[in-house]
C-alpha cells in the first residue's frame, strides 16, 4: 500500500524528503553499524541530492547505488551515475561508498558477479529512492520490455538483470522488484501534475504488467511513501 505527501513547492519536499533519509540512515547505522541509500536518476531528484549532501552524518558508513542504470559511459548526459556524483556524492556525502552498477561489459559474467557484490555490500537497501514513468515503469522494469515478468517475478532470486526496453534508449540493468521490495524504507519521489495523473492510473487498475509501479503501490505487506509536489 502507500501514503501520499504532498507539498506546496518542489523546495518543501526536497527538505522533507532529505530529511527523511537522512534520519533513516542514522538509524540504520546506528543499529548496524552501516547504511545503503539506493536512488534513481532524472532531472526530479538533483534538488532533493544537494540538500540531503548537506546533511552531518556517518557518510563514510553509508554505500550509496542506483535501482538502475543506463549500460552508457560516465560521461554521457544520459548516465546517472555521472548524475549520482555531481548532485549527491558531494559535500558531506563525498565520504560515502558508491556501488557502480556499470562495470565493463553487460555480459553474463558481469551481472553474476555484481549480484554477488550486491547482495554482500548492500542489500536489503535501508532507503530506497523510486522514480516514476509516465508509463508507469520504476526503476528499469518497463511494461513494454521482453524481460518484465523476469523482473517483477517475486520468486526471482536475482539482485540485478538486463534490460531492453523497447519505447526507451539504451540497454539497462536494474534491481529487480523481489529485491527493490524487501527494502526497509520505500519512497516514490515525484513532481507535476502528470505524475499525480499517472498515479492516479495506477490507482485504478491491478495489472503490474501494464504498470509496474502498481507492484510497490498495491503490495499488501509494504507501505511506500509518496513524495510529490506540483
Amino acid at each position: 500500500m502507500y501514503q501520499l505527501n504532498d507539498f506546496n513547492t518542489r523546495e518543501a519536499l526536497d527538505e522533507a524528503l532529505a530529511n527523511k533519509v537522512a534520519n533513516e540512515l542514522t538509524q540504520a547505522i546506528a543499529e548496524n553499524g552501516k547504511a545503503s541509500l539506493a536512488v534513481s536518476g532524472g532531472s526530479t531528484p538533483k534538488g532533493f541530492f544537494t540538500k540531503l549532501s548537506q546533511f552531518d552524518l556517518a557518510w563514510d558508513k553509508v554505500t550509496v547505488t542506483l535501482a538502475d542504470e543506463r549500460w552508457v559511459e560516465f560521461e554521457s548526459d544520459a548516465s546517472n551515475t555521472r548524475l549520482v556524483h555531481e548532485s549527491l556524492l558531494q559535500n558531506n556525502a563525498a565520504k560515502a561508498t558508491f556501488f557502480h552498477l556499470k562495470v565493463g561489459e553487460l555480459t553474463e559474467e558481469t551481472l553474476a558477479e555484481l549480484n554477488t557484490q550486491a547482495k554482500i555490500k548492500v542489500l536489503p537497501f535501508d532507503v530506497l529512492i523510486l522514480g516514476m514513468g509516465e508509463d508507469g515503469h520504476t526503476a528499469s522494469l518497463f511494461p513494454c520490455s521482453e524481460q518484465i515478468k523476469q523482473g517483477l517475478d517475486v520468486s526471482n532470486q536475482d539482485a540485478l538483470m538486463k534490460v531492453v526496453p523497447k519505447t526507451a534508449p539504451n540497454d539497462r540493468i536494474t534491481f529487480t522488484f523481489s529485491q527493490l521490495i524487501q527494502s526497509k524504507n520505500i519512497i516514490l519521489h515525484m513532481c507535476g501534475d502528470n505524475k499525480k495523473v499517472v498515479l492516479d492510473q495506477a490507482n485504478s487498475g491491478d495489472d503490474f504488467f501494464e504498470m509496474p509501479i502498481r507492484a510497490f503501490l498495491q503490495n499488501q505487506n509494504t507501505q511506500t511513501q509518496v513524495y510529490w509536489a506540483e
